[in-house]
């Protein structure tokens, strides 16, 4: 019964990314129609008209064998090793530089909104809570 439900909900993934599909096709937007379906999913489970129950054992499913869908894109780039025979020091200068900078918008990004939502400007200032009557 549990694989009935899990198809269903992949169904229902794959329902928005038509719709996405769809409206992209329609209204000549200049992303891709999978993303606006993703927007459009968001949009509903952000004020509750598609309850995460819909959609929730599908997408862990989907999830789980994610990293198989990348298999392709990688054996794709092996057969145009010719585009980065010679350029290896520069990939690598790449590579370190986007990650870095990934993980620092990720932190700063982070603080920020933790900051936003303890409403305090200094979100890293811990403060201390006595109770009545301890000493600090």
């Amino acid at each position: 019964m549990k694989i009935i439900r899990i198809i269903a909900q992949v169904a229902v993934l794959y329902i928005f990314f038509l719709a996405g599909d769809y409206l992209q096709k329609q209204l000549h937007l200049p992303v891709p129609g999978s993303i606006v379906g993703l927007l459009l999913l968001f949009i509903l489970l952000l004020f509750n008209i598609v309850p995460v129950k819909l959609i929730e054992e599908g997408s862990l499913f989907i999830l789980a064998y994610l990293p198989m869908f990348f298999i392709p894109a990688t054996a794709g780039i092996m057969n145009h090793l010719d585009i980065f025979s010679g350029r290896g020091l520069m990939m690598i200068g790449i590579l370190v530089a986007s990650s870095v900078l990934t993980m620092v918008v990720t932190a700063h990004a982070t603080e920020w909104i933790t900051g936003h939502r303890t409403g305090s400007k200094n979100p890293a200032k811990i403060t201390v809570v006595r109770e009545k009557g301890s000493e600090a």
